[in-house]
């Protein structure tokens, strides 16, 4: 008597079929491009705006005393040749010290708004997972992948339904915006 190894992994695929319980229902499968909410969603404009109305006047700042060094190098480059050796020392030295101060505070503002950068983004970030999560729920997702994803059909890519739930959630008044940031106040109305 032979036994055909088709015949012996066909029954052991009928058995393993019988023996698994059947799976009632689909699972609901749904995957989010994070990069597009941080680029899309109005939490990450508010957050955008808050830092440059945060850091926006110290760069200003910035580059105008850079302007200024500038025009006293040109400035001493033009009349070097004519002023005397104390002037000449003196005037180097402003220039020296004056790009020391620049630098340091270059860098103190460049520490200082990565460092606010980094924690409104972390906050932005808890909150998108927040309402990625929230909106997985109400339409019952049992899954949703964010990253490591190649490719996703358009019937997967729930990132333009969590952008209309962050624009909705936005446009609410009243509502405070996730991130924690705030905006200025508006200046008071002109009475008649």
């Amino acid at each position: 008597m032979q036994v055909s190894f088709r015949k012996i992994l066909l029954g052991s695929l009928a058995a393993t079929a019988f023996a698994l319980p059947a799976v009632s229902a689909e699972i609901k499968i749904g995957v989010v491009d994070y990069q597009r909410l941080f680029e899309e969603s109005p939490q990450a404009k508010v957050v955008r705006e808050g830092l440059q109305a945060e850091f926006g006047p110290r760069l200003q700042q910035l580059v105008t005393q850079e302007n200024a060094l500038k025009a006293k190098n040109d400035k001493l480059q033009k009349d070097g040749p004519t002023m005397t050796a104390d002037q000449r020392s003196k005037a180097e030295k402003e220039l020296r010290d004056g790009a020391r101060e620049l630098e340091r505070k270059k860098g103190e503002l460049q520490d200082d708004s990565n460092a606010k950068r980094q924690e409104e983004m972390n906050k932005l970030q808890r909150s998108l997972i927040t309402e990625v999560r929230d909106y997985a729920k109400a339409q019952n997702f049992d899954i949703v992948i964010a990253e490591g994803v190649i490719y996703a059909t358009p019937t997967v890519d729930i990132t333009t339904q969590v952008l209309q739930a962050l624009n909705a959630r936005a446009a609410k008044p009243g509502a405070a915006p996730a991130t924690g940031a705030t905006t200025p106040p508006k200046p008071p109305a002109k009475q008649p």
